[in-house]
């Protein structure tokens, strides 16, 4: 890369609140926020365990300007989760913005603010889809496909479409801070935050932008969401007298997998020289990321042969890129899910890219605590990486017993020596990513 890219602002939004220190104290204390589901009524689910936001815990509607608040009507979860994120990323990176304060001059060229973010396929809310639906059964009392095109379809509400169109979340966070440089949408289940990342890198090494919001979030509690990934099979069952928080143990023989969280999180990233003009003091140096694609033997990434190649790949590459080598990692942020299948290949990854150090490589979890955020899961890990690097700690893992050749069981929150972290990821389409992040007085120092 021709330009240094640096972490100036971190945003994340899990069960646990809006912004890094209320996810970073939990991890450190070793916390999980996943309960039994409340969102909705669960006795049809084997997974009645979710990680969910309290509702006092987030308003959207003080997330935007006042001028922007009749728009919150339009917004869908994810999008608020969102525009969430971005506030507290801005407001961590000490930007001024158009969504901070629209009579000063802005930190960063709105034309030179870029916006990259991953989605997922948002489901429709339930009640708001079905009380249209009901309007065009015919007289079986069947739905009636007729009748939907005839007329019913035009009992949803106004502008229904523009709430759950995945591009919305991009779109409101670059109209609410007026980011005018590039921007994307990227929808490639838990891979899109990184994936963004890696757009927000390009965009910034070509010099198309100075600084970009980038990462991911998703919001899959909710029915119909919930009702897909029961059907894929990823999801851990729970019984009645299961202790939610427990139920996701990464890399533990018992894994029986994961449970479904809400959010996700944005990043500011910024040219190495924007960041010191203005006096920002970075979180951490981007200095290697790669992609790849797995081979997946039923097509849609529900199962990932332990034996493939493709995950360790983009780690090597991302090594690569970054100039470093597996003897310069200290620490390693996967998706760490607690799915079997995907541990397994995570796990080989791991291995054969650290060799023998994989024992001894702290591993950091996240998603016991805060749930699978499905596209907003690798920027959860990305903002927890760049506050381990700029603290020089390693959060609490809970959970998971008898990790077999990986540094993955229960420890408490201890002090390190961190220069380097890799994080990677891969996802339920099968795309894998690979982020090397560096400590940020780290380069030319050794």
């Amino acid at each position: 890369m021709r330009r240094d890219v640096v972490i100036t602002g971190i945003g994340p939004i899990t069960a646990f609140g809006v912004g890094i220190d209320p996810l970073w104290s939990a991890l450190l204390e070793g916390r999980s926020a996943v309960t039994r589901v409340d969102r909705f009524s669960a006795p049809g689910f084997t997974c009645r365990a979710a990680a969910e936001m309290p509702p006092d815990a987030f308003n959207i509607r003080k997330a935007v300007p006042k001028s922007y608040r009749k728009n919150v009507k339009v917004m869908c979860r994810d999008v608020e989760l969102a525009v969430g994120a971005a506030a507290a990323a801005v407001t961590d990176a000490g930007l001024v913005t158009k969504g901070v304060d629209a009579d000063s001059e802005p930190t960063i060229p709105p034309e030179r603010f870029g916006c990259h973010i991953g989605a997922g396929l948002i489901s429709a809310d339930v009640d708001e889809l079905s009380g249209a639906l009901i309007t065009s059964t015919g007289g079986n009392g069947h739905f009636d496909l007729g009748a939907w095109g005839a007329g019913a379809m035009e009992n949803l509400t106004p502008l229904w479409l523009l709430k759950y169109l995945p591009n919305m979340l991009a779109c409101h966070v670059t109209i609410v801070h007026d980011c005018q440089g590039p921007s994307n949408t990227i929808t490639c289940c838990e891979a899109s935050s990184a994936l963004s990342l890696g757009e927000s890198l390009r965009v910034i090494d070509r010099d198309a932008a100075d600084a970009c919001l980038t990462g991911g979030a998703e919001g899959k509690l909710n029915l119909m969401a919930f009702m897909r990934q029961q059907f894929t099979g990823r999801l851990a069952p729970v019984a009645d007298d299961d202790d939610p928080a427990g139920v996701v143990r990464p890399f533990a023989p018992d894994a029986k997998g994961t449970v479904l969280g809400e959010g996700g999180g944005l990043l500011v990233v910024e040219a190495a020289e924007t960041a010191a003009a203005r006096g920002a003091t970075p979180y951490a140096r981007v200095t290697g990321f790669a992609t790849t694609q797995s081979f997946c033997p039923d097509t849609v990434g529900l199962e990932i042969p332990p034996e493939d190649e493709a995950l360790a790949d983009a780690a090597r590459l991302a090594l690569d890129q970054a100039g470093t080598g597996p003897d310069d990692i200290d620490a390693v942020v996967p998706f760490g899910s607690g799915i079997p299948i995907v541990d397994a290949a995570e796990a080989t990854a791991i291995r054969a890219v650290l060799g023998d150090r994989a024992a001894s490589v702290p591993i950091v979890t996240t998603v016991p605590a805060v749930g699978n955020c499905a596209a907003g899961n690798g920027a959860i890990g990305l903002c927890v990486a760049a506050r381990c690097l700029r603290d020089q700690k390693l959060p609490a893992r809970i959970n998971t017993h008898g990790a077999d050749g990986l540094d993955a069981d229960v420890v408490a929150a201890r002090d390190a020596d961190l220069r380097r972290v890799l994080v990677i990821t891969s996802s339920q389409g099968g795309q894998n990513t690979a982020v090397v992040l560096e400590r940020a007085a780290e380069r030319g120092h050794g």
